[in-house]
């Protein structure tokens, strides 16, 4: 039987970045190699959509507040204090003094505000424009006071100030970019941004490696007393095959990767050049079906019956499933959210494994004999083949086939936003702690069609619409409670996992942490 592998605890993370460290203890200088699975695409933080793009940026761009360590509360970044009004409409923050971007040139209220009207704008903002809709306006007073004027309360906006999307940018060095309009510029400065976080982006080869230097502006302090980052180069190579990214770090050409498989935790556990580490995840792992009628070729779509999503969801066993994918080190998924979401709920079991029901509710639905589904996955990516083999073997007695295709990540996420799949692989992360970000985009079908699902419902927008002014923490508490349970009962995903983030390093690796939220936080590693 395999043992069940602990997580570190949040509060640990917490303790080991916080901890003030002697100065002997560290060794200033040197460059960390991170083998990441795939590359970024788009390095400004508006038009962020994927992870890999998003757990990179807060290196590179500074927000008014920071998420703590262990992705719970929030700390000051550019901003030293805030006040709000006991409306909850007019938030004043005061920023921290003689602040720089990377390039030397000062951060000024102006760049605040043009950062934060852009993010906020629907036709700038990108497709997290809606984390700061309910910023009507924002004022500046002297050098440093910025003034939020909200349309309507917004229990969220604190979190939301701190998330990638609302990143400071140099308004004079994005407009002087090259290009016709806004977007080309922002594409065009993207290729060499310039923030004010700990790092700088010196390097890109697509597709191969990007590099990032200490920004010699930072702001933070190290335990030392001396400016942060302690290291002088992050190089993160791409090595989207997961055994190739595992024989380099063992190899030592890489000195960290990411995404290891879960059938390989154990393994490096017992290396001891390695330090095998799962960092807790506010994320969750499932499978994204498309609930449309037809699909792109005109074929009819079983999918688009909620009693064969249903009979999908009875036909998968969670815990064959969490001990075949992550071997144990996972939990069941309960709602769309990541369990540690504030105001998640969920039943222990939703879905409990019944081939019998699943039969049936095929039955209902016309599908005794089955039906072939074709599902997306990643080229290389060994959980996604263990997900998936996993499920032909489940759905098999149904006479439901799954077949498996294979795409590199950019061609599977074009595929995936246009709509053109019938189920894929998937996972989400939070990127800040509040319910709001992850229901918005799994049940508010005007964002994103709920997550290209397809899958609406009038009712479950309305009571979305109204947790978003509802600052009663009791009565918010209530409105998410309907909403997950209608969802889960439209089933417009099949559910699977909440895991950890699997993290392999090198022991000469100190301090880097992924926070729950799926940063990559670079600021304090150090190398011996």
């Amino acid at each position: 039987m395999t043992p069940r592998l602990r997580w570190i605890a949040p509060a640990l993370v917490a303790a080991l970045l916080a901890a003030p460290l002697p100065a002997w203890a560290l060794k200033r200088g040197g460059t960390f190699s991170f083998g990441r699975a795939m590359d970024s695409i788009f390095l400004d933080p508006v038009h962020t959509t994927q992870n890999a793009d998003i757990w990179i940026s807060l290196n590179l761009y500074d927000t008014l507040l920071q998420p703590t360590p262990d992705g719970k509360g929030l700390e000051p970044g550019l901003a030293v204090e805030h006040t709000l009004s006991e409306d909850g409409k007019t938030l004043r923050f005061r920023l921290r003094p003689d602040t720089k971007f990377s390039d030397g040139s000062p951060i000024t209220v102006g760049d605040v505000k043009w950062s934060l009207d852009r993010a906020r704008n629907k036709d700038t903002g990108g497709d997290f424009a809606f984390l700061l809709e309910s910023v009507a306006s924002i004022d500046t007073e002297g050098q440093d006071v910025v003034i939020l004027h909200l349309s309507k309360p917004d229990p969220a906006i604190l979190q939301e100030l701190a998330t990638f999307n609302s990143g400071i940018m140099p308004e004079k060095l994005l407009m002087a970019a090259p290009g016709a309009d806004l977007l080309e510029k922002s594409k065009n400065f993207a290729e060499h941004p310039i923030g004010s976080g700990p790092f700088v982006l010196s390097r890109w080869t697509r597709g191969s490696e990007m590099v990032l230097t200490r920004n010699p502006y930072y702001w933070k302090k190290g335990a030392d007393g001396q400016a942060l980052p302690y290291l002088d180069a992050v190089r993160l190579v791409i090595v989207p095959d997961d055994s190739t990214r595992i024989l380099k770090l063992r190899a030592g050409e890489i000195d960290a990767a990411e995404f290891v498989p879960y059938s390989r935790v154990a393994e490096l556990r017992n290396d001891p050049k390695l330090n095998m580490t799962l960092f807790p995840a506010a994320q969750v792992n499932y499978f994204s079906l498309n609930n449309r009628p037809k699909l792109p070729d005109g074929t009819a779509n079983p999918l688009s019956d909620q009693r064969v999503r249903q009979a999908l969801n009875y036909a998968t066993n969670k815990q064959a499933l969490n001990q075949l994918v992550s071997y144990n080190t996972g939990l069941p998924q309960r709602s769309f959210m990541p369990m540690t979401t504030p105001l998640a709920s969920g039943p222990e079991q939703p879905y409990p494994y019944d081939l019998a029901k699943a039969r049936a509710l095929l039955a209902a639905a016309g599908f005794s004999n089955g039906f072939e589904i074709t599902c997306l996955a990643l080229a290389g990516n060994v959980d996604d083949n263990a997900k998936l083999v996993s499920l032909q073997q489940m759905w098999a007695p149904l006479g439901v086939k799954l077949k498996i295709e294979q795409l590199e990540n950019a061609t599977r996420l074009a595929r995936t936003n246009n709509s053109d799949f019938q189920m894929r692989t998937a996972l989400w992360t939070n990127d800040l702690n509040d319910p709001k970000q992850v229901t918005s985009l799994f049940t508010y079908y005007p964002l994103r069609q709920n997550q290209r699902t397809g899958w609406r419902d009038e009712g479950v927008e309305a009571l979305f619409l109204q947790s978003q002014e509802e600052l009663d923490v009791a009565k918010r508490a209530e409105l998410y409670r309907e909403i997950q349970a209608r969802y889960l009962e439209a089933a417009p995903i099949v559910f699977g996992l909440e895991v950890p983030y699997p993290v392999a390093m090198a022991k000469k690796v100190h301090d880097f942490v992924q926070i729950p939220l799926g940063n990559n936080i670079f600021v304090g590693t150090y190398l011996e």
